[in-house]
C-alpha cells in the first residue's frame, strides 16, 4: 500500500512536468502563431490598400475598415484552431483504440476556440488599426 502511493506520487509528479513542459510549449507555439497572423495580417493591408482607399472614398468608416480586418484576422486564427482540435481529436481517437483513456471535453473545445479568437483579436488589431487610418487619396494612389 505505501509503494502504490509512492508510485502514484511519483507518477503525478512526473504527469505535472510533463503539464508544465506542455504549457510552455503551447505558450511559444501561440506566441509564434499570433505573429504570423499579424505579419499575414499587414500583408493583406499592403496589398488591398488601393482598395481600402476606395472603399472609404465611398464613405467607409474607420470602424468598418477596422472590423472587416479583425474579422478576417479572427476567421484566420479559428481556422487554425479548428484545425488544431480536429488533431487532438484524432489523437485521441487513436489513443482510444490503443487502450488508453483519452476524451476531448467540451469546455476544452471552448477554451481552445476562445483562445483562437483572442489571439486573432490581438494579433489583428495593429494591422487593422493601420488599414482603417489610411488616407483616401493617398491610399488610392499607393499601387498605381
Amino acid at each position: 500500500m505505501n509503494e502504490t502511493k509512492l508510485l502514484s506520487a511519483q507518477v503525478s509528479q512526473l504527469f505535472d512536468v510533463i503539464s508544465l513542459v506542455g504549457g510552455i510549449i503551447g505558450g511559444f507555439s501561440i506566441l509564434v502563431g499570433g505573429f504570423g497572423i499579424a505579419n499575414i495580417m499587414f500583408v493583406s493591408v499592403r496589398e488591398r490598400t488601393p482598395i481600402i482607399g476606395i472603399q472609404k472614398s465611398l464613405g467607409a468608416k474607420n470602424y468598418f475598415i477596422l472590423v472587416q480586418y479583425l474579422t478576417e484576422a479572427v476567421i484566420l486564427c479559428l481556422f487554425g484552431g479548428v484545425l488544431g482540435l480536429l488533431l487532438v481529436y484524432f489523437v485521441t481517437l487513436l489513443a482510444s483504440g490503443s487502450g488508453f483513456e483519452m476524451s476531448l471535453s467540451l469546455k476544452n473545445v471552448i477554451m481552445g476556440l476562445s483562445v483562437s479568437a483572442i489571439i486573432g483579436v490581438i494579433s489583428g488589431l495593429f494591422p487593422a488599426a493601420s488599414a482603417s487610418r489610411l488616407d483616401p487619396v493617398e491610399a488610392i494612389r499607393a499601387n498605381g
